[in-house]
């Protein structure tokens, strides 16, 4: 499960949450902490919320502040050197300026919802690479295939002995745009009918034909971990990113939304014979430029 992926993500924001237990549990604010430690509060409120990583050192000043034994001391020195590992997406740090991929590589399961495009866990190579180039026109050839890299490496999430499990929600409006031209849009398709067929993996649709349905605000991501409780996350998309949400509130409300969208949407075997039949006998056509 999550402890087996061993993201050091997640292992930064565990520690980060831990710390902030501990403080709270002694009734200390963050400015007394700072205070003591001779730093600023920011430092420490990156801390906590896993934004930064945080050294040996300075977790036996904080434990010595929280008045921790030594054995949880010792504990809490290890997660912070787990949490200074490096992840494989850190190697393109220059193009990958979100934590959601370290994040994901954590999770034991996402629901997602997308609206506009195929998640980038499910998408081919030709779907990955023409999309990523009308994003971002005049994207250099070498940032072009670095972030292509990176999408199809994620996918190692679905492939490995261990997968994730993975549940989408299809807008119909991802299935009648043909990102990269009709051949490489049927090939997606094709791909898509072969991810639905792995056991971890659920498709669905969700149809014009549903209306108006509670994903208009937009695309997400419920992110799920069960080695620890509290964890889970949701991830919104928007054009300069994402943001995460993690309030229990907020969690609640995006499973209450995702339950609805897949009560919406065609079921999975429906889903797949609409995949079926648009790879047969597809619909796209591409205006000529005039």
């Amino acid at each position: 499960m999550a402890g087996r992926r061993g993201s050091p993500t997640l292992r930064r924001r565990q520690l980060g949450i831990t710390l902030r237990h501990l403080r709270e549990r002694r009734g200390i604010t963050i400015e007394q902490v700072a205070e003591r430690l001779e730093c600023s509060a920011s430092k420490i409120s990156r801390i906590e919320t896993g934004v930064t990583g945080v050294n040996p050192r300075d977790v036996r000043d904080l434990a010595a502040i929280y008045a921790l034994d030594a054995d949880n001391i010792d504990l809490l020195v290890e997660m912070a050197r787990e949490a200074k590992q490096r992840g494989w997406w850190q190697l393109y740090g220059d193009v990958l300026i979100t934590g959601y991929v370290g994040m994901e590589a954590a999770a034991d399961a996402i629901l997602a919802y997308e609206s506009l495009v195929v998640p980038g866990l499910l998408q081919t190579v030709d779907y990955a690479r023409a999309l990523i180039r009308a994003a971002r026109p005049g994207i250099e050839p070498g940032e072009l295939e670095r972030r292509v890299r990176i999408r199809i490496n994620r996918q190692s999430l679905i492939s490995q002995d261990d997968p994730l499990d993975l549940k989408v929600v299809l807008d119909e409006a991802v299935l009648r745009r043909p990102v990269g031209g009709p051949d490489v849009m049927r090939r997606q398709v094709d791909h898509l009918i072969a991810m639905a067929e792995r056991p971890m993996i659920t498709i669905q649709v969700l149809p014009f034909a549903a209306g108006a349905h509670a994903g208009l605000d937009g695309s997400f991501a419920i992110l799920l971990f069960s080695e620890t409780s509290g964890q889970d996350l949701v991830f919104a998309s928007h054009a300069a990113g994402g943001l995460f949400l993690e309030k229990h509130e907020e969690l609640d409300t995006y499973g209450s939304i995702f339950g609805q969208l897949r009560e919406s949407a065609l079921a999975p075997d429906e889903s797949v014979g609409l995949l079926k039949s648009l790879a047969k006998e597809p619909e796209w056509k591409l205006k000529s430029r005039g």
